[in-house]
């Protein structure tokens, strides 16, 4: 898959996890501790509603002891009911993944931001591990792509969960919350980023209309690593991702919206005719980044400006995860043979649209008044075809038939001038 300018980020505490508290300098120790254990009860309870509302209250789940018991509670991992009862046995022995050259790449630049007290021998253990995790979920689960700045997201979750836990949950977050980016093309997650003008225009039109030149790209590296490339602070990314986790798939792209919103002065310094500049200034997340107030404002602006109104939202896929992830509760009762099959739907719609494309680049090359009209049916029939036999792609494909098909038509054309 396509990468995203990503760099690498976080390490892991001795053999389990790190152990990283909320920072809340203003909450007293009772308070604290009151909330604790509402976390606690809600996770023994097994009340995934409750767990949610204090997982986006402020400060979040706090510190990572509780986090080892709601994340994979918010993620709905359950290792029984994903496989359908299958045992894979040793992922070592799986087939390698064609992406492993890569993770080795990412992994061996990874664990830059923390924790930094690591001795040599420590931080290589640590890079082992999170190579491991990667190379298990992605032999696992094959189909998937991997991107760079995966390896980010893996750090966090190996930093709360530990080595062993947290392969459910890298699984499942990859297939039923992340799935559009672990495609084989980049477009879906290209297309998460085309509803950015549509939430800065139906909150501040000015705005929108001063950065309508500069195109959303600026947002792909942090959304594409649920911000673990660009926060710095193990503390502060922990309590991103309990919001992440709580939240729809698309929060992290309001989120990304309500940071445009709130850099809105610096923005209108400089001149719309500069989007160079404009994007430069975007792709780098402000500090300090006051996440409470980031947190609270961006679920203000879901509220008052729903996906279903945003003008982009009707273009998305059906099959893509800002849909089939419509809530937390939603993803957590998917299973991954259910996030496969929509994966494979998602990519057969990718593989047809790259098909109509070719066909009518073709169209539109070789163009004439009256051939065309025939032209125009046989592609017609072509994407008629493609739609209801998806497998013939592989055929069209590997058999060289387009070239000859296109090349047919080229020289009726030619040969008719």
């Amino acid at each position: 898959m396509p990468s995203a300018e990503v760099m690498e980020r976080a390490p892991l505490s001795t053999g389990d996890s790190v152990n990283s508290r909320s920072r809340d300098p203003d909450e007293g120790h009772d308070a604290g501790g009151a909330k604790l254990k509402s976390i606690h009860d809600a996770c023994e309870a097994g009340n995934f509603e409750r767990l949610v509302s204090l997982a986006t209250a402020e400060h979040g789940l706090i510190e990572d002891q509780v986090r080892r018991k709601a994340w994979p509670i918010l993620l709905g991992a359950d290792p029984q009911r994903d496989r359908d009862g299958e045992k894979l046995g040793d992922w070592r022995i799986l087939p390698r993944h064609r992406d492993e050259d890569q993770v080795r790449l990412d992994v061996d630049r990874s664990f830059i931001y923390y924790p930094n007290d690591l001795s040599p021998e420590e931080l290589s253990r640590r890079k082992e591990q999170l190579s491991e995790l990667i190379t298990q979920v992605l032999r696992q689960n094959a189909y998937l792509s991997y991107f760079q700045g995966y390896h980010d997201i893996c750090q966090v979750f190996l930093l709360v969960l530990g080595p062993e836990a947290s392969v459910s949950a890298v699984e499942r977050i990859s297939v039923l919350r992340i799935r559009d980016y672990m495609l084989p093309s980049l477009s879906p997650a290209l297309s998460h980023l085309q509803l950015l003008p549509s939430i800065l225009n139906a909150e501040d039109p000015k705005l929108c209309a001063h950065l309508s030149q500069t195109q959303p790209f600026f947002a792909l590296a942090a959304t594409l690593t649920l911000y673990a490339h660009d926060i710095q602070e193990y503390g502060d990314i922990a309590r991103l991702f309990d919001v992440l986790l709580a939240r729809e798939a698309i929060f992290s792209v309001y989120l990304f919206a309500q940071i445009v919103l709130q850099r809105r002065e610096e923005l209108f310094e400089i001149p719309p005719t500069e989007p160079e500049m404009l994007h430069s200034i975007l792709c780098k997340l402000p500090k300090p980044l006051d996440l409470e107030t980031l947190i609270t404002r961006t679920s203000e602006l879901v509220n008052k400006h729903p996906p279903k109104s945003l003008r982009g939202w009707r273009h998305l896929s059906s099959n893509s995860v800002l849909k089939t992830a419509q809530s937390s509760e939603q993803a957590s009762e998917q299973s991954l043979t259910e996030g496969a099959a929509l994966f494979q739907k998602q990519a057969n719609e990718l593989r047809r649209a790259e098909l109509r494309q070719i066909a009518f680049d073709a169209l539109w090359k070789y163009r004439g008044p009256v051939r065309n009209v025939g032209f125009a049916v046989v592609v017609a029939a072509l994407g008629f075809w493609i739609r209801r036999n998806p497998n013939s792609l592989l055929i069209f494909r590997s058999g060289g038939l387009f070239d000859y098909f296109f090349q047919g038509f080229k020289r009726l054309y030619d040969g008719g001038r």
